[in-house]
């Protein structure tokens, strides 16, 4: 088997598939997160803080003659753990949802054949006339 089929049999195994799409809508459903903090969440929080701007937010370290300084951009961290904690909480809810559906669907108890159903009526009934 030569290289090119092997790696098209590698490529499109459905896990392979599966993974790389997983990874484009992660990658999409960062976008939208990364929106939600900045533009709706950060400006209410900032105007209650008195007008704070986190993502601007910065410590000037080690101001040396002759040397840039060096900046710690804090502001940047907050809003990136605000995003963290937005997107755990959406997988949280969704596998919540997955393993309350697989409970309900394990719940459940499969009906028997109706050849069983049917044997268990012949037995009543030889029973009941006995």
């Amino acid at each position: 088997m030569g290289m090119l089929s092997e790696f098209k049999d590698f490529a499109m195994r459905g896990n392979v598939v599966d993974m790389a799409v997983g990874i484009i809508i992660g990658g999409a459903f960062g976008k939208i997160v990364t929106a939600l903090v900045d533009k709706v969440l950060m400006p209410p929080i900032g105007f209650l803080t008195g007008g704070i701007d986190f993502s601007k937010k910065a410590i000037e370290l080690a101001v040396s003659e002759g040397k840039p300084p060096v900046i710690v951009g804090y502001g940047e961290f907050v809003n990136a753990i605000i995003q963290f904690i937005i997107i755990a909480f959406c997988l949280f809810m969704i596998i919540k949802a997955m393993n309350s559906v697989k409970k309900t669907a394990e719940a459940a108890p499969a009906a028997p054949p109706a050849q069983e159903v049917l044997l268990g009526e012949i037995r009543d009934l030889l029973k009941r006339q006995s």
